[in-house]
């Protein structure tokens, strides 16, 4: 395994554990108050929002356990929880590394910058594929208990996967905008800012009757074609991959014609 990707992983691996634990957490502890919200309380207090607001949020259906996971906690929670850290790590993957004057000491050895950026990103991509499995493992650990019987292993695997990859494009994205800028302030505003507006577009674009613009969010990518009810979603999921490896490339391309801060 390459070296500079063992020490990036080494190095991140408390924050990484951290969120991995965490994510798997907090996912599992919404997942077991399906069994309160299906039995219908939840879903009549819901009635008294607007059809906007419920489509929006993703609230049409919350007796089912498939409608009530896609809405409260793959909608919204377990992807904003994870995308944190992908941003996080995609900002100290160059920029912040190179703020601190760790890069230069870096390609000082016989490393190209086409290496680093992309042995960053390998780690980057083997620690989003981390916390997806992590939150596969407690979603099955939890299905009995929380009555997810609706839901399968399979179907639970398709959104996992879907998660690790938008982790990845989002943490790609900022990990282009430091290499290009060299600013870990930048690539962090970059991409939160990023997150949010693309967040937005997802759950606001068929309400402002502009519904083709979500084609433009990461997030209808990865829970548009519900997998949570119809299994792997290969368009989407091909999507967010092509989507990464485009944000890769330009990060290799700019990071390598530009010159570091010294």
């Amino acid at each position: 395994m390459p070296e500079v990707m063992t020490r990036t992983l080494w190095e991140g691996r408390r924050a990484l554990a951290g969120f991995a634990a965490g994510t798997a957490l907090v996912g599992a502890l919404y997942a077991g108050f399906y069994p309160q919200v299906a039995d219908g309380a939840m879903g009549q207090a819901v009635q008294g929002f607007s059809p906007a607001m419920r489509e929006a949020l993703r609230m049409e259906d919350l007796t089912s356990a498939a409608g009530y996971l896609g809405s409260s906690v793959f909608g919204i929670i377990v992807p904003l929880v994870a995308v944190i850290w992908g941003v996080a790590t995609g900002a100290r993957a160059i920029a912040g590394e190179e703020e601190a004057g760790h890069l230069d000491l870096l390609l000082a050895h016989p490393v190209s910058r086409t290496r680093v950026v992309l042995d960053r990103f390998a780690a980057l991509t083997a620690g989003a594929a981390l916390i997806a499995a992590a939150v596969w493992v407690a979603m099955l650990a939890v299905r009995p208990g929380a009555d997810l019987g609706d839901v399968g292993v399979v179907e639970f695997a398709a959104q996992c996967l879907a998660l690790a990859l938008l982790v990845v494009v989002f943490g790609t994205l900022t990990l282009a905008i430091g290499a290009a800028t060299g600013s870990r302030g930048a690539a962090l505003g970059g991409g939160a800012a990023a997150v949010a507006l693309t967040y937005v577009i997802q759950a606001l674009a068929g309400q402002l009757g502009a519904g083709a613009l979500r084609h433009l969010s990461p997030f209808h990518h990865y829970i548009g074609g519900e997998p949570l009810r119809h299994g792997f979603q290969w368009d989407g999921l091909a999507t967010l991959a092509g989507t990464a490896l485009v944000l890769l490339a330009v990060a290799v391309l700019s990071f390598d014609r530009r010159d570091l801060a010294t």
